[in-house]
């Protein structure tokens, strides 16, 4: 089913998760074991992202997910590393397999490079590519949004214009970067609606579970700024995983009860292809409905 008729506001929120395409065929099974134990909470779809590298793993999973998991999929698609006809591959092999939806990305420069190039014959932006699926396919099309900016935007109102474009080429659901202090989704769509985006905007929840990816010097993890008081604790907890893995959870499961009652359209959970917080988050969400409450 395509996730813009999911997203017609009427239903419980839209629960998703995002997994990556494991390197090994042991990490596979890994995975579909995960998978399976969050099914049980009927997850409204999934999504399989894809490295430069990766686009023919994205597309078996996601093909294996649907076929083998009765789960709606969605497949990350960059233009990262690809020539328009190497993209019109992929995209008739996904329309083959039947699936419905995407997520147009632009993609991370190689591993060791300081910026992105196109590759010749390539796109240079998302929105290139969304405008090709647009109108060559029957794709429905996500994007996404950064509501703290894109690294490589020159500043908010920038990577605000580059969110419009994207819209305007065809997106019709926009899916955030994670974020860890809810003001800044809430500004975001404040701002997004003023500029004249209409879409659907789901935050991009990922629990904090482990403090390996977090940088001291800013107080970051993958980008996004720890709020000062929730990294107090965080550190106070340094030597006891266990107790960091509770925090995070807890920290999160508050903090989508507060997007969902103030009214934003579901949560998309980053997992690390892993389940026991979102899984934890997401009973919890389902038990206490907070959307119910939405302001």
């Amino acid at each position: 089913m395509r996730i813009d008729r999911m997203l017609d506001g009427s239903g419980r929120p839209l629960f998703s998760f995002e997994f990556f395409p494991p390197d090994t065929p042991e990490g596979e099974e890994r995975l579909f074991q995960t998978i399976a134990m969050l099914r049980e909470l009927e997850p409204s779809f999934v999504s399989v992202t894809c490295r430069n590298h990766s686009r023919s793993r994205t597309l078996a999973v996601v093909t294996r997910i649907r076929n083998e998991m009765g789960l709606e999929p969605m497949a990350h698609y960059t233009c990262a590393g690809a020539t328009r006809e190497e993209l019109h591959e992929t995209l008739r092999g996904l329309h083959d397999a039947g699936m419905e939806n995407v997520l147009a990305l632009r993609g991370d420069p190689p591993k060791g490079a300081d910026r992105f190039e196109a590759t010749p014959g390539g796109f240079t932006h998302a929105t290139e590519l969304a405008t090709m699926i647009r109108d060559e396919y029957d794709f429905c099309i996500g994007g996404a949004c950064y509501p703290e900016g894109h690294l490589e935007s020159a500043s908010l109102d920038d990577d605000l214009a580059h969110t419009v474009a994207k819209v305007n080429s065809g997106v019709s659901f926009l899916i955030t970067q994670m974020f860890f202090d809810n003001r800044h989704y809430f500004d975001f769509v404040a701002r997004a609606r003023a500029a004249g985006i209409g879409v659907p905007i789901i935050p991009g929840i990922m629990p904090i579970t482990t403090l390996g990816r977090l940088s001291r010097e800013d107080g970051t993890l993958l980008g996004a700024v720890v709020p000062p008081r929730l990294l107090t604790e965080l550190l106070r907890r340094e030597s006891e995983p266990e107790a960091i893995a509770a925090l995070g959870t807890a920290y999160a499961t508050l903090q989508c009860s507060e997007l969902l009652a103030g009214g934003a359209p579901g949560v998309h959970f980053y997992t690390l292809n892993r389940s026991p917080a979102t899984r934890a988050i997401l009973s919890a969400l389902l038990a206490a409905r907070p959307w119910e409450r939405a302001r």
